[in-house]
């Protein structure tokens, strides 16, 4: 049965529901806002150290639910950012984690990184990757590491 009547609106909400899930999974939590929260934070995080070309290219391959809050509060013309230091990218996800105190930001990263790279193109990956400062692509976990770089 369908939950809104429109075939592209139950299917991205069912896809986008994968992917929290997975996140749920790979963090070893039960809360599905929290895993919301992580990705939408993460992605942002993401997006905004990569050049807009590539921003985009990653947007292209999202669910188009995950696409919508991927691209909110966007300024394609201040990306990417001048803090791209793994410190600044994980103090973002702290910041958005500050009430849940128990939260690991480097963990909340590599759960969602793992979550893309399960759902997006090896090749997109691989682009995402070596367009990201080092310091940042060294978050991704080494098995994909190996696998698409």
């Amino acid at each position: 049965m369908s939950q809104t009547g429109v075939a592209a609106f139950d299917s991205t909400i069912q896809t986008t529901n994968v992917w929290l899930h997975d996140i749920m999974e790979r963090s070893g939590w039960q809360d599905r806002h929290r895993a919301y929260q992580a990705l939408r934070v993460v992605l942002h995080a993401l997006r905004d150290r990569l050049p807009v070309d590539q921003a985009a290219a990653l947007g292209a391959q999202l669910p188009m639910l995950v696409r919508g809050f991927y691209y909110e509060g966007w300024r394609p013309a201040g990306t990417p950012t001048k803090d791209r230091r793994r410190e600044d990218f994980l103090a973002h996800i702290a910041t958005a984690f500050r009430e849940d105190p128990g939260i690991d930001p480097e963990n909340v990263a590599r759960s969602v990184f793992q979550t893309i790279a399960k759902h997006v193109t090896p090749g997109e990956i691989k682009h995402v990757k070596i367009a990201l400062p080092s310091e940042i692509r060294s978050l991704w976990s080494e098995e994909m590491h190996s696998l698409w770089f």
